[in-house]
C-alpha cells in the first residue's frame, strides 16, 4: 500500500467527494491552505502513484481520482473509514443501523459543532423493504439523544439518480458527509456518476 501524507489524503478525499467540481493545482491549494507549488507536487506524486488521472481543459490541467482502478477504490474506501474513525461517538450511537449493503452518512452542523447544532442529520441508503425497520430503530436511538434526528432514507437507485442528476442538496451532502458505514458501497455508487 502506498504511504500518503495528510495533505495527499485530504486531496484524494476532496477530489472524490466533490465529484462535480474540476480541481487544478491553483483551486485545490486554496481549499487545502497550501501553496500552488505544494499542490502541484501533491498532484505529481498522486499521478506517479497512478491514484489520479488528469485532463487538459483549456489552459488548465484538472484532476480526478482514478476510480476505474480497484486499488484506488479500496484506498478511498479506507480513507473514508479512517475519516469516520474520528467520529467514534456517532458510530457507536448508530451502530444498530449498521448492516451489510447499507450506507450511513452523517452530515450537517452536528459533525462540525455538536453543541451549536439543532439536530443530527443522517442519510441512510437502504433497501426499499427496510424503511419501516429503520424508522423503528431510529426512533429507539432518538430516545437516548437530546437532539432530534433528521433522517433521510433513500434506496441505492435514488442515490444514483440524484447524484447523476446533480441535485444540489444531495451534492452538498456528498461533499460534506462522513460515511459511518458502507464505505465500499458508497465508493461504488459515486464511481458510477463521476469522471471526466
Amino acid at each position: 500500500m502506498v504511504s500518503l501524507t495528510k495533505k495527499e489524503r485530504e486531496t484524494l478525499l476532496i477530489l472524490f467527494k466533490d465529484y462535480t467540481a474540476f480541481y487544478n493545482a491553483n483551486s485545490i491549494s486554496k481549499v487545502l491552505g497550501i501553496s500552488h507549488v505544494g499542490a502541484q507536487k501533491i498532484f505529481k506524486r498522486l499521478l506517479n502513484e497512478q491514484l489520479i488521472i488528469d485532463r487538459r481543459i483549456g489552459k488548465s490541467i484538472v484532476y480526478k481520482p482514478k476510480l476505474e482502478d480497484d486499488y484506488v477504490r479500496k484506498l478511498i474506501s479506507f480513507l473514508l473509514a479512517d475519516e469516520a474513525n474520528n467520529f467514534r461517538r456517532w458510530k457507536e450511537e448508530f451502530k444498530k443501523l449498521f448492516k451489510k449493503d447499507r450506507i450511513i452518512m452523517m452530515y450537517g452542523s452536528a459533525i462540525k459543532n455538536y453543541k451549536q447544532a439543532e439536530d443530527i442529520d443522517i442519510m441512510l441508503v437502504i433497501k426499499k423493504g427496510e424503511f419501516k425497520e429503520v424508522t423503528k430503530t431510529v426512533s429507539g436511538i432518538q430516545e437516548t439523544l437530546p437532539k432530534k434526528i433528521h433522517l433521510i432514507k433513500l434506496t441505492t437507485g435514488d442515490l444514483l439518480k440524484n447524484t447523476k442528476n446533480k441535485k444540489q442538496a444531495i451534492i452538498d451532502i456528498v461533499r460534506n458527509a462522513v460515511i459511518l458505514c458502507g464505505q465500499d458501497k458508497y465508493v461504488w455508487a459515486i464511481k458510477n456518476v463521476t469522471g471526466f
